[in-house]
């Protein structure tokens, strides 16, 4: 009898984390992996990802393996499993960081039937000794964390979560695996599911919007460091967290702060294990304010009331933002989200691209790209955010963005959106945005040549506009659906059923204005 039969799962959640009920789609998603179907869960930061398939895992006969990508992360929950007091040896990390002795612990654990959570990296996985080891286990489910890291086009791609599928076949127990994702486009969503084979699961997919999460883009300027200390002055006693690129300019940043004054520590790879782990438990047990990290920091760990979370740097990618951003108010209280952006953060990013192979240097420069377009943008970071990842915001003012706090100037885009349609179609929907406005300016570069568009008849037709007001146009025009980028061809513009609708019979279209450039920060060239 599983111990689904034997209680409800309530009782179950009641018995062994203290809690009264379930968030969200949590009983629907166990009781899918207690069936024994493959799952596919898109959650949100904060919306109890790990209670998936650590109650299904505690309460199923066999050991759960859960693949994760961080052994801080993997520490962190099986710490947390303890602290539920289910004792010693329920949950395992089996991964580099232990010795002969630990490993040898682990398995006997296993082999007894005591541990029903074990978490593994990918690179534990794959390795012979472990899947021979694997084959005479009886395995419950596999959980695989942070599934993003499975596709090119996730922020966080590590090229082992691709063996996962063949090591499973070749252990060869036939059991539901459940994936898990905070952060994953379309794109990325179609790439777990071909490369877990899981085409079947049940998806469970929560909104991605955070309405109690505050967006803002500021201009880095030089007074930078004076607002970021101001900032944090003026939210004295509230948990922070700052991201920077770089681990120099973390330990920078941390020094600054202090120096003003500031609880703050620094969190990066390039300090040793014991002081992470001290300064990241200062920063839980609240005895700092501020952790100032690389990315790395903030996965799977669970401080709830992180009150704001800055970006002193932009990030690579839109999708790195939005799971770095949703460490803040996972309580659901304030959780203010700052972005500091400059072109010279592009510039350096685009420097740490270029030894990269040619495909996965497009594919980064077109995350990019989505980044700057959000940051640039004058329209609701809401409703930007949301339809990068597939979701469609409905509201015109979200209340609770930079860009819809302080409206921009709307104007009328029927004429010009059309434009920008017939001259994508005119071209065969066969090129990006910095070609179709070279067409539109009328700027004749090698390309532009060689294709013979300087001899179009919309040539030039839009040279009254600068690129800056035509690339505004293009990205309004793909939020509202007149225009579909396809990401999985260099970016090309086609134009969508949506925009071919409003080309037979056009309408009137408010797009947001952009401020003049004299207004912001300098813009980068369109396109790549």
């Amino acid at each position: 009898m599983s111990g689904a039969d034997k209680y409800s799962l309530n009782k179950w959640l009641k018995k062994i984390f203290g809690f009264d009920s379930f968030k969200g789609n949590q009983e629907a998603i166990i009781r899918s992996v207690l069936d024994g179907h493959d799952t596919f869960v898109i959650m949100p930061t904060g919306s109890g990802k790990s209670m998936c398939y650590q109650l299904p895992g505690i309460i199923s006969e066999g050991t759960a393996i859960i693949v994760s990508p961080l052994i801080a992360l993997m520490k962190n929950q099986v710490d947390a499993i303890s602290n539920f007091g289910q004792g010693k040896g329920i949950a395992h990390v089996l991964n580099s960081s232990l010795s002969k002795a630990e490993i040898a612990e682990v398995k006997q654990d296993i082999v007894s039937g005591r541990t029903k959570l074990l978490y593994v990296a990918p690179e534990t996985l794959t390795k012979d000794d472990k899947i021979e080891f694997f084959k005479n286990v009886k395995i419950s489910f596999y959980a695989i964390d942070e599934a993003h890291c499975i596709s090119e086009w996730g922020h966080d791609f590590r090229p082992e979560y691709r063996r996962i599928r063949p090591v499973v076949d070749e252990i060869g127990q036939k059991v539901p695996i459940i994936a898990l994702t905070a952060t994953a486009t379309p794109k990325v969503q179609q790439d777990i599911k071909k490369n877990l084979n899981i085409n079947d699961a049940n998806l469970f997919k929560t909104s991605f919007n955070r309405p109690n999460l505050y967006y803002e883009v500021r201009q880095k300027t030089k007074d930078c460091n004076k607002e970021l200390i101001k900032y944090i002055k003026d939210n004295a006693g509230k948990s922070g967290i700052i991201y920077c690129l770089s681990r120099k300019k973390v330990e920078e940043i941390a020094d600054i702060l202090v120096a003003n004054g500031i609880k703050a520590l620094p969190y990066h790879a390039g300090l040793d294990s014991t002081t992470r782990k001290a300064n990241q438990d200062k920063f839980l047990m609240e005895e700092v304010e501020v952790i100032v990290a690389t990315i790395a920091f903030g996965m799977g760990i669970d401080k709830p009331d992180v009150r704001f979370v800055i970006h002193y740097d932009m990030p690579k990618s839109l999708e790195g933002y939005y799971q770095e951003t949703g460490r803040a108010g996972r309580d659901d209280g304030e959780g203010n989200c700052i972005a500091f952006y400059s072109y010279d953060d592009i510039v350096k990013l685009e420097k740490f691209m270029r030894d990269k192979k040619v495909a996965e240097k497009d594919i980064a420069m077109q995350l990019l790209q989505e980044t700057i377009s959000y940051a640039d943008s004058s329209i609701c970071r809401r409703k930007q955010l949301l339809h990068y990842f597939g979701e469609e915001y409905e509201a015109e003012n979200c209340g609770n963005c930079d860009n819809c706090l302080k409206p921009k100037e709307k104007f009328d885009a029927q004429d010009d959106l059309l434009l920008v349609l017939d001259v994508i179609v005119e071209v065969k929907q066969l090129f990006k945005d910095k070609h179709i406005i070279n067409i539109l300016i009328g700027k004749s570069d090698a390309a532009i040549k060689q294709c013979k568009h300087n001899k179009i008849e919309f040539f030039g037709r839009g040279s009254e506009y600068d690129e800056r007001y035509w690339l505004n146009i293009i990205r309004q025009g793909i939020i509202f659906g007149f225009i579909e980028k396809d990401i999985e061809n260099y970016g090309l513009l086609k134009v969508s059923e949506k925009g071919a609708e409003f080309q037979e019979e056009p309408y009137s279209v408010m797009f947001t204005k952009e401020e003049s450039e004299d207004d912001e920060m300098q813009d980068p060239e369109v396109g790549s």
